[in-house]
């Protein structure tokens, strides 16, 4: 199905306290006296598509919003662009929603590789390229890049997460690495091997894939073939539940490490095969929509309602539709606390002042906090395992 730019206008009511608005109004482009447009990119065709499902979640919960009565008065103007996960096809339409669109801000643009292409057109331009969906380190560098600001805990940390996990718990066990060969893949590695350390020895094979290549079943065979029995999977969805699957196939009975951005039931573990997913260990933040401990939970009530209505299409058990809907109210704080101040240089400022904010489908004790030095909103994560149903927490709260 082709998707073409969507365009929501959208509300919402002043539901929390924003911060005092000034005496005169201030507007950069893409801001008046009625409306916010907000630019987005997302891989809605393509290697990546899967995550098309977050760019379609923040445009329902904006309606949402728009339903509720507006921003201090004005409505979301919400266009968001198909990129196919194509770096040169992210700058043109970047181009096009800043340079025609006159959109105020850049949001939750998807990828590593995709962001990259526009991190410095955007910098150099001033154009808060805000909450990029994508965990690289180099998206919390308010000193060299002050426009761009990430939102979910970054690579590094989660990969540091689970080497200390195996030094702690498997540390004569041998490794092997899958990575996608971008930034992105990159980036996780460097900080697997920084989290194991003097022990990065333990790494006997790596493996890597393009975003155009068909299948990762190759890959598989040769590291299944290099005896290690710890697997960690770098991929994104499609090539996640092509491992998955293949693993299982092959009998590689590893000790299977899954990075937090394919750990999703519905869009990559079911396809892979519930059955072949069980006991592979992931980290997450949000609360998993699969999990029968939120039935009562009143946040999951509310995201569940949400659904209902306003994005009745989505799959309940894909935890992109949490995510989405979840940087999707990051969003609505921050243009809250700007008032009547929308220049893009408040809405940066205001971006970096979020103190314990806490959101209905974050995990119990995790909160969002950045400042002027601090552009990672999220730095706690939980370690979990999948029971063939759904992901079961185990051990504490990690912090990054």
């Amino acid at each position: 199905m082709r998707i073409l730019p969507l365009v929501l206008p959208l509300a919402i009511a002043g539901a929390l306290a924003a911060s005092p608005a000034a005496a005169q109004k201030k507007y950069s482009p893409g801001a008046s006296d009625t409306e916010i447009k907000i630019g987005n990119t997302n891989p809605y065709s393509g290697p990546a598509s899967a995550y098309g499902a977050i760019g379609k979640a923040i445009g329902a919960y904006f309606a949402k919003v728009n339903d509720e009565g507006g921003i201090n008065g004005r409505k979301i103007s919400y266009v968001t662009l198909d990129d196919g996960y194509s770096p040169p096809k992210t700058v043109e339409q970047t181009r096009r929603l800043v340079e025609q669109d006159n959109v105020l801000l850049m949001f939750q643009q998807l990828g590593t590789p995709s962001n990259t292409a526009v991190h410095k057109y955007l910098n150099g331009k001033k154009v808060p390229q805000l909450f990029v969906a994508t965990g690289a380190t180099k998206w919390g560098d308010p000193k060299g890049f002050p426009w761009t600001m990430g939102w979910q805990p970054n690579y590094q940390t989660e990969a540091k997460i689970y080497a200390r996990y195996i030094l702690e718990n498997k540390p004569a066990g041998k490794i092997a690495v899958l990575y996608q060969n971008d930034d992105y893949g990159k980036d996780y590695l460097k900080g697997f091997k920084d989290g194991l350390g003097a022990k990065a020895s333990m790494i006997v094979a790596e493996a890597s894939y393009e975003v155009t290549d068909p299948t990762v079943d190759s890959q598989m065979v040769t590291l299944k073939a290099s005896g290690a029995d710890i697997f960690f999977n770098i991929t994104t969805p499609k090539f996640a539940a092509q491992a998955i699957r293949k693993a299982f196939d092959i009998e590689w009975k590893a000790l299977h490490f899954l990075n937090n951005v394919s750990n999703s039931v519905g869009s990559v573990l079911t396809p892979a095969g519930l059955d072949k997913s069980v006991d592979i260990v992931s980290s997450y933040y949000l609360k998993d929509p699969t999990d029968p401990q939120w039935a009562d939970d009143a946040g999951y009530k509310e995201w569940l309602a949400w659904m209902k209505k306003y994005n009745p299409d989505g799959n309940l058990a894909d935890t992109f539709n949490v995510y989405g809907y979840s940087v999707a109210q990051t969003l609505v704080q921050v243009l809250k606390q700007c008032g009547d101040d929308l220049t893009r240089e408040n809405v940066m400022k205001q971006a970096a002042s979020l103190k314990n904010l806490g959101q209905p489908m974050l995990l119990p004790g995790i909160t969002i906090n950045t400042g002027p030095d601090d552009f990672y909103p999220i730095e706690q994560m939980q370690l979990m395992r999948f029971n063939g149903k759904t992901w079961d927490p185990f051990g504490k709260p990690i912090s990054g």
